[in-house]
């Protein structure tokens, strides 16, 4: 059997020169490749404690929603500003190069509700500690951190201190 980093295809020098991108439609567009993914994922977490899954657009949503529906637990979608049709409460946070607004329903988690945060790539860590920010403005508790990928040279575990992250594949550079 092929290992997870197997199905990972590396394009050097992608978008600019020294940055060594990670391809992750290389792991979904192969059936053993999705797979595995989502069962080492979830394998990571089996111990964790938790009763809804917010993935984060998009690529959150691919490994979130059927871990969810594994897990027999709930999905909420965390989305870029203005996509979500009903009220909202929304968390900006800076990227590299300027920033973004995400979004969820209002009602997507309650006080009480232990959520697991799911995205496929781990960097720099903004886009997670915006996602958490908006779980506990509407009163929930994380209880943990799922990402396929992590690039610990970005280090974006710093700022997730506090929080139990778990990551299927870790790549020590940027």
């Amino acid at each position: 059997m092929k290992d997870l980093k197997d199905y990972v295809v590396t394009i050097p020098d992608f978008p600019e020169p020294g940055i060594m991108f990670r391809d992750v439609t290389s792991v979904i567009q192969d059936p053993e490749g999705l797979k595995l993914a989502i069962d080492t994922m979830q394998d990571l977490v089996k111990d964790l404690d938790f009763n809804v899954i917010a993935g984060a657009e998009s690529r959150g949503f691919i490994f979130g929603a059927p871990i969810a529906y594994n897990q027999g637990k709930s999905f909420v979608l965390v989305r870029k500003k203005g996509k979500l049709p009903r009220e909202t409460v929304e968390q900006s946070y800076e990227l590299e190069y300027g920033s973004a607004t995400i979004e969820m329903h209002k009602d997507a988690v309650k006080p009480g509700d232990k959520v697991l945060i799911v995205d496929d790539l781990m960097a720099t860590g903004g886009t997670i500690e915006a996602t958490i920010k908006l779980v506990e403005k509407l009163g929930a508790k994380v209880a943990g951190i799922l990402v396929l990928m992590e690039l610990a040279g970005l280090e974006g575990r710093k700022k997730l201190a506090d929080y139990r992250v778990d990551s299927a594949i870790v790549y020590e550079g940027k």
